[in-house]
């Protein structure tokens, strides 16, 4: 019944909510340290976990109130099920003393079916507090809640970095995505509550960061090893495959028909005139380029050797169409970065293009491109592309692009151009977040 009743309030919430999922490495998207006397060999941690591990930021901004962040705080840990969707979850004391929060305190998060949560606390301050997972909860890692304020608003934050408890919360989880849409519920609905016990309005809605770090590779045996050695033989397999695409045909015959070129910008945020400023919108955006965090992750994953130079980089991109994986390779040409002078103006530019390889169901070439007009400080992500049909190659997937690939195509292209420039906001915010804690928790 309350699984019912909150997914009847998650479909009919008209609450923004900003969904973003990125590839994320290791460590930079490892939790945070344990305190000293935190009993780590008693807690459930991210390597008794199974699956990828899952690093993500809940965020909202509340407008017109009268209340302090360390006012919220202290109104929220003296009763923790103020806050929490009381037809879906609620904290059960099982350690500690009633009142407030300390290190040690332990709870048990009551949910519908076999979601209960045994959890500890093991860091509190009077902006935050964290929380790790104990053996039998559904997850393994720790969470924290945290708020703040800069000079009209407060903001209100939860961040979690976990992996999957058990074989079979993964598949529920990451498989069946049963278990992340009532996680996402959950805690959306935290934020609304803890906007309501404000006072105050939610500004913007609510924003969802996701970084994904895969399991093969989290250090440890795991057990997606062999997921992994599959996709290092496919990527390994692209050195030995040339392109299927060269320009000079197209010089040669302009007029040949079967060629598609597009070109789209996408407004940044913009930054102070002169050149790229360290963690601006241009710089921002260009580590999502660097890392291929362009493509939404539900359509279009990338797998290539990290370490290899950006020129010269074979890709090998695992395509989601209707549920059906279909596997194709690219090759990063070369990179640059210059200045240009464009209609009597200063440009700053950085960008790199990838060829289609043989075994693709098109050919052609992507470009992406970043620009900062050096005098207004304005920002723009740039898209040009050209292909066409493969004409050689499987011929189901070749005669699938052919009757259904066009739509399909621009709408991709619109997603890239959506995700760089959302994904850009969502990590200067990021960063400006870290910047309003208190030294020593700036762990974005």
């Amino acid at each position: 019944m309350g699984v019912g009743v909150a997914y009847w309030r998650y479909m009919w919430s008209t609450t923004p909510i900003h969904r973003w999922e990125m590839r994320g490495t290791w460590p930079a998207e490892a939790p945070p340290e344990l305190p000293a006397g935190a009993g780590p060999e008693q807690l459930q941690r991210i390597g008794d976990g199974a699956g990828p591990l899952v690093h993500r930021i809940y965020r909202t901004r509340i407008v017109g109130s009268s209340l302090r962040p360390e006012e919220l705080m202290g109104r929220m840990t003296a009763d923790l099920d103020r806050v929490a969707p009381s037809e879906f979850a609620t904290f059960q004391r099982v350690g500690g003393d009633s009142g407030g929060l300390k290190a040690g305190d332990e709870f048990v998060v009551r949910m519908p079916g076999p979601w209960d949560g045994p959890v500890r606390v093991v860091a509190t301050d009077a902006l935050s507090f964290r929380l790790a997972t104990l053996p039998g909860h559904l997850e393994a890692g720790q969470i924290e809640f945290r708020a703040g304020a800069d000079y009209r608003s407060l903001w209100f934050e939860i961040e979690s970095w976990a992996r999957s408890g058990d074989r079979l919360s993964n598949l529920l989880y990451n498989g069946l995505r049963i278990s992340k849409e009532v996680q996402l519920h959950m805690w959306s609905s935290v934020l609304r509550r803890v906007v309501a016990l404000t006072g105050g309005a939610m500004e913007g809605g609510i924003v969802i960061v996701t970084r994904l770090v895969p399991e093969q590779a989290l250090p440890g045996p795991t057990a997606g090893d062999n997921d992994g050695a599959g996709r290092g033989r496919r990527l390994g397999g692209l050195s030995g495959r040339r392109p299927n695409f060269d320009s000079a045909l197209l010089a040669e015959h302009p007029e040949e028909r079967g060629w598609h070129q597009d070109d789209m910008v996408e407004p940044l945020p913009a930054e102070p005139s002169g050149e790229p400023v360290e963690g601006g919108s241009w710089r921002v955006a260009r580590a999502l380029m660097d890392s291929y965090q362009l493509a939404d992750p539900d359509v279009v994953t990338a797998t290539y050797d990290e370490a290899a130079p950006l020129a010269g980089r074979n890709m090998l991109l695992r395509i989601s169409f209707r549920g059906l994986p279909i596997w194709v390779g690219v090759r990063i040409g070369r990179d640059h970065e210059e200045t240009r002078e464009v209609e009597g103006r200063q440009v700053r530019v950085f960008g790199w293009s990838y060829d289609t390889l043989e075994g693709h169901f098109e050919e052609g070439r992507m470009h992406y491109e970043l620009w900062k007009w050096l005098d207004s400080g304005d920002v723009e992500f740039h898209l040009r592309a050209i292909s066409r049909p493969a004409r050689s190659g499987p011929l189901p997937l070749r005669l699938g692009f052919r009757l259904l690939g066009r739509r399909q195509q621009l709408r991709f292209y619109r997603q890239i151009c959506r995700r760089v420039r959302r994904l850009t906001e969502a990590e200067l915010e990021t960063e400006r977040a870290a910047r309003r804690l208190p030294k020593g928790r700036q762990s974005f």
